[in-house]
């Protein structure tokens, strides 16, 4: 029997999978992926500790289906987007990779915002800036480390990196790399303008060949097999952004439906087959990973790793406790407020994460339910402005690893006052990029095809009316809250 290797790089996890031509699981492995955080506002990664656990989990997926290596007929990978994974001139990590949360680069996006630089951008790339763009994070590095920057042979983004580690080859995958505003989309290719624009021109030697997610980019090299247990001449695919992978795995292909990742990042999605010339709002778009389509996201680092740090800092391992806390409380009934901004916000500021209005009748639930409540809110916050583009769209498909949270999920659906639809599929980011090689090595004519033939079942969660009520109020009160420390925060500026 053969199987197709999906290979996941989150912002907390790296995951292997193993699925057979129906796209079916056979087994998962998966290993933590420390960020690195030397200071306040950075966000990295070892680069070759990412590549030592990408072969690990390779090794133990393999392992724990009990399956052959010559029976993996193909690989893809899916990886966080944005960021920075440099080389050098002799194909090593150049200094640790850049994560997409990193913020290194604020004063220099606050310089190009005042001086128009986004406007001037959007036509050809219809990207905003970011500080953890590509091009800001070059930016940075050729002001503060012009060594390092004259040392760059490559700019990869992170499953470019882990498919040159398994095939000794470079590119760029186009999902990913339409997003870092040095491609055209208009063209849809890179552009020599774009890096003399935002004044890193000389980069434009070191951007390799860009290629598409379904595209075999290279085959698994001897030295790569010796490491991650695959069979010399695998094929390997180029892959896909995870957010693409997540939209893929959640059947999205027209305008009905947009999608919501919770993890890291909250990111909602929609699909469409046409760039249209917004006016009121800078909607970013992206490749999509099916011919003549494009991916719509609205998104921050507003999610549920906040949940996550609240975790770790108290040391609670049950979620399941978590849950029980939060369905034993009444709906959008504290007054506690928590704003979900630990690693970055969707404010026009520079907010942080807090918690507000906490009074000594407020217990640990409490907290917990002002943290389901504050990243639902976030979320609502790039919810609302999808649906503008998508005024069609009558349900929300989620994906990401809340959804196993039943009390969560209900809040989403009541404070939204969509219909939440879960797919089952448990890990979308190896399952899309397993669909991808699956594709690529002739399996499915086209992705398209691939995503008809998966088929999840869908856990549906409906919205309670009152309940819509009491969330829409209390979101208010949360706009209102958002708004205030923002002005606050410019009178003390």
């Amino acid at each position: 029997m053969k199987s197709w290797l999906g290979l996941d790089c989150g912002g907390t996890f790296i995951k292997a999978g193993l699925y057979n031509e129906q796209g079916r699981e056979l087994a998962v492995a998966r290993q933590s992926l420390p960020v690195l955080v030397p200071e306040p506002g950075r966000a990295e990664r070892d680069m070759a500790f990412l590549w030592e656990q990408a072969a690990v989990v390779i090794r133990n997926v393999l392992q724990h289906s009990g399956m052959d290596a010559s029976q993996v007929a193909g690989v893809g990978i899916s990886a966080q987007g944005k960021g920075l994974f440099l080389l050098d001139k002799q194909h090593q990590p150049l200094g640790k990779g850049i994560l997409s949360s990193d913020r290194r680069a604020l004063t220099i996006v606050q310089q190009w915002q005042k001086d128009g630089m986004p406007q001037q951008l959007y036509p050809l790339t219809r990207q905003t800036l970011w500080t953890g763009h590509p091009v800001s994070l070059l930016r940075w590095i050729k002001q503060h480390e012009p060594q390092r920057y004259a040392d760059i042979g490559s700019v990869l983004m992170a499953h470019d990196y882990l498919r040159f580690c398994l095939t000794g080859k470079l590119a760029c995958e186009e999902t990913n790399i339409s997003e870092s505003n040095l491609y055209n989309m208009q063209t849809g290719d890179w552009s020599v303008a774009l890096a003399d624009v935002l004044d890193i021109g000389e980069i434009v030697s070191s951007l390799p060949p860009i290629i598409g997610p379904t595209q075999i980019a290279g085959y698994v090299t001897e030295q790569a097999a010796q490491l991650c247990g695959l069979s010399v001449g695998t094929p390997v695919v180029g892959g896909l952004f995870d957010v693409v992978s997540t939209a893929v795995c959640a059947g999205l292909h027209d305008d009905t439906r947009v999608n919501a990742v919770m993890g890291t990042w909250s990111v909602t999605s929609g699909i469409t087959d046409r760039i249209n010339n917004e006016v009121d709002y800078p909607y970013v778009y992206g490749r999509y990973a099916i011919d003549n389509q494009f991916i719509i996201h609205d998104a921050s680092p507003t999610s549920a790793a906040n949940l996550e740090w609240f975790c770790q800092q108290w040391g609670i391992e049950d979620y399941q406790q978590l849950n029980n806390w939060v369905a034993e409380l009444p709906a959008a009934s504290s007054s506690l407020f928590f704003l979900p901004f630990l690693y970055g916000c969707n404010a026009a500021a520079n907010l942080h994460g807090s918690f507000i209005g906490m009074q000594a009748g407020h217990t640990r639930a409490h907290l917990v339910q002002a943290i389901y409540e504050g990243v639902v809110f976030s979320h609502l916050t790039h919810l609302n402005r999808i649906r503008q583009r998508f005024p069609n769209a009558s349900a929300l498909r989620l994906s990401g690893g809340p959804t196993r949270s039943e009390p969560w999920m209900q809040m989403f659906a009541d404070a939204s006052g969509l219909p939440i639809e879960v797919p089952q599929v448990a890990e979308s980011g190896c399952l899309g990029a397993a669909l991808a090689a699956l594709t690529g090595t002739g399996v499915y004519a086209s992705l398209q095809q691939a995503q008809q033939a998966l088929n999840p079942e869908i856990v549906t969660w409906r919205p309670d009316a009152d309940r819509y009520a009491r969330y829409q109020k209390k979101y208010q009160s949360y706009q209102e809250l958002v708004h205030a420390l923002t002005a606050v925060q410019g009178v003390c500026l």
